[in-house]
């Protein structure tokens, strides 16, 4: 691995909850989420406990994908309010021992970006991967390249949706029959690389912490072992080190033996990613409901009543990655994410939901929580395609990307418009923070006892060891030998019986119960449990 500078302290004790823009709190009833309304609500993440905000992009954008075809990366987009905004946010959150980290769009940019609309004029510009036929060439459109919209001759290569341009960052490839594969030293490649140095500083000197960077994997094309991509990070991660040494990077790649390794402070376990194609991630939480792509086998996820499921899949991909990255990095585990169901999706019921936070809030990686899954928010299905939410027949993003429910006032205290961003979960027991905050037994309580109990007992957190004792049901693991925790996803009672092991008081627990060297965890309970000497 690369030396780079160790990761500063906070990193290690992060809690990351994942704010979704514009669809967190509206402060001036234009149905936008927006600056002003997550600040009149840090209150309530600071009471939750979680000390590092990830926003999704707030850049100026024609927002065709949701704020991820950007348009100017050093301006804010005004449905959010204003850079000073942004600049008192992070004020505000900072007085709370909260950080905020923007994401950034490094692989493309909107169509209607200034050095796209120069690029599509300008024969001479290799901002953007250009080949000169068209779309109708001897490949045609097999090759993904979308026609010229300017001046230009021939057709230029996106990274998502055709409004998407792909930044050209070179390939690692190259091929005379095909002279638009530039070599990464290229003029163009390293403009690029210029830029996402410029936009990084520009951010980080307004009082960011860091970046969770997208598609980070998709920069350099051509790139099967991914090694061109990985020296572009490993060299901005230097540039990071020596310039702001106290922020971080998140990567979107979803394959942490890789991505750290590359220069990332942390990698998601995504629902994509690695050999396995995000399985280690699915294989805990997707219940074949919810978002779906069709290329994903069938599977029984371990947090399911049926019992089918199983922790290994995940177990053995995080000890896999764990132990190559040893103290070079991080792995996070999100609850979920604004491309991927929901914990409250299809038939599972609010009362599994206690077991998962149980798990995810005592496993050595590093919780993302994303928002609204701290009360339990449903995935709401059959909405509208809003802002290319919809993939495929079967994954609708729109589902996990709901308003916030803070009370019972319309649109669930979210905005004073009648026309919210998207639709309010429309089910009359829909969970809201004011209930749940009014009540000593609701999830949002739990969630809240468990980040307290893993913030201040070290053996809980990242840095704790874990023996796994049993990966099956119940799930039962050892954290820095001092505490054991007992988790049962299905709903039959299960026992297990312990060796050597004496559980002691229980710290936190429903529904486990321990009698001399046995265990029995009913149906969806857990149980954490200080280990007597």
């Amino acid at each position: 691995m690369t030396s780079f500078r160790p990761a500063p302290a906070w990193l290690a004790d992060a809690v990351f909850y994942q704010i979704y823009p514009q669809s967190f709190a509206d402060s001036n009833g234009d149905g936008i989420g927006d600056f002003n309304g997550i600040a009149e609500r840090l209150d309530h993440l600071a009471w939750l406990g979680v000390n590092t905000v990830w926003l999704n992009p707030c850049f100026t954008s024609p927002f065709g994908d949701a704020g991820y075809d950007v348009a100017d990366y050093l301006t804010v987009a005004p449905r959010y309010g204003t850079n000073d905004d942004l600049a008192k946010l992070v004020d505000h959150a900072g007085r709370r021992g909260i950080r905020v980290l923007l994401d950034l769009v490094a692989g493309h940019t909107s169509d209607e970006h200034p050095w796209f609309k120069a690029s599509a004029n300008d024969p001479d510009d290799h901002r953007y991967i250009w080949r000169s036929e068209g779309p109708e060439g001897p490949e045609g459109l097999a090759d993904g390249f979308v026609a010229s919209p300017g001046s230009r001759p021939g057709a230029y290569l996106p990274n998502f949706f055709a409004f998407q341009p792909a930044l050209n960052f070179g390939y690692a490839r190259e091929n005379p029959a095909e002279p638009w594969r530039q070599p990464v030293d290229a003029e163009g490649p390293r403009a690029n690389r210029e830029a996402l140095r410029t936009i990084m500083d520009h951010w980080l000197r307004l009082g960011v912490s860091g970046f969770r960077v997208d598609m980070a994997s998709s920069l350099v094309k051509d790139d099967p072992d991914k090694a061109e991509t990985s020296k572009l990070w490993t060299e901005l991660r230097h540039w990071l080190d020596r310039a702001h040494p106290d922020a971080v990077l998140l990567s979107e790649w979803g394959d942490p033996e890789v991505s750290v390794p590359a220069g990332f402070h942390t990698d998601f376990f995504l629902q994509f990613g690695g050999t396995a194609d995000g399985l280690p991630l699915r294989s805990l939480w997707s219940n074949g409901t919810g978002t779906v792509h069709s290329h994903w086998d069938p599977l029984d996820c371990f947090f399911d009543p049926s019992g089918k499921g199983s922790p290994r899949p995940f177990v053995e991909a995080w000890q896999q990655a764990s132990t190559a990255l040893g103290s070079g990095g991080f792995i996070s585990l999100p609850t979920a994410n604004h491309d991927f169901s929901r914990l409250h999706c299809g038939p599972r019921t609010a009362e599994q939901l206690p077991a998962a936070f149980a798990f995810q809030l005592t496993w050595p990686t590093l919780p993302a929580i994303y928002y609204g899954d701290e009360i339990g928010m449903r995935y709401v299905p059959d909405l509208p395609d809003t802002e290319g939410s919809v993939l495929g027949p079967r994954y609708n993003r729109a589902g996990s990307r709901t308003p916030m429910q803070w009370d019972e006032s319309p649109n669930a205290g979210f905005s004073t418009s009648d026309h919210p961003y998207l639709p309010i979960d429309p089910g009359p027991d829909r969970p809201t923070v004011a209930a749940q905050r009014a009540d000593a037994a609701s999830l949002l309580h739990l969630v809240r006892r468990l980040i307290a109990l893993r913030t201040r007992t070290p053996e809980l957190g990242s840095g704790g060891s874990v023996e796994v004792l049993h990966a099956g049901y119940p799930f039962v693991y050892v954290r820095g030998e001092r505490y054991l925790v007992v988790v049962n996803p299905q709903q039959e009672q299960v026992s297990y019986s312990l060796d050597g092991i004496r559980p002691g008081r229980a710290v936190e627990a429903s529904g486990v119960e321990s009698d001399g060297g046995t265990i029995t965890a009913r149906g969806f309970g857990y149980g954490i449990f200080a280990v007597s000497p």
